[in-house]
């Protein structure tokens, strides 16, 4: 048995503007919208799935200290 509930809103006029004219496009009625938009604002969230780690390797080490200005220029420039 399904029970509908009938409420009053208010509803800025731009969003109602916005709400006709999408239920007007996926041919469903406001109410229908309106309800299916708050089913996925209420229902729970799904814990997001761990990711992979990422790739890592050996580079060698760094081959200029990075704070030493003229040596990281000579690096990059090939001086």
């Amino acid at each position: 048995m399904v029970i509908w509930m009938k409420t009053t809103l208010n509803i800025d006029d731009s969003v109602m503007t916005r709400l006709k004219k999408e239920a007007a496009r996926r041919g469903c009625t406001m109410s229908e919208l309106v309800e299916s938009a708050l089913r996925l604002l209420l229902e729970p969230r799904k814990a997001a799935r761990p990711r992979a780690p990422l790739p890592s390797f050996k580079s060698g080490g760094a081959l200029v200290e990075v704070a030493d200005r003229d040596a990281l220029y000579q690096a990059m420039e090939g001086r």
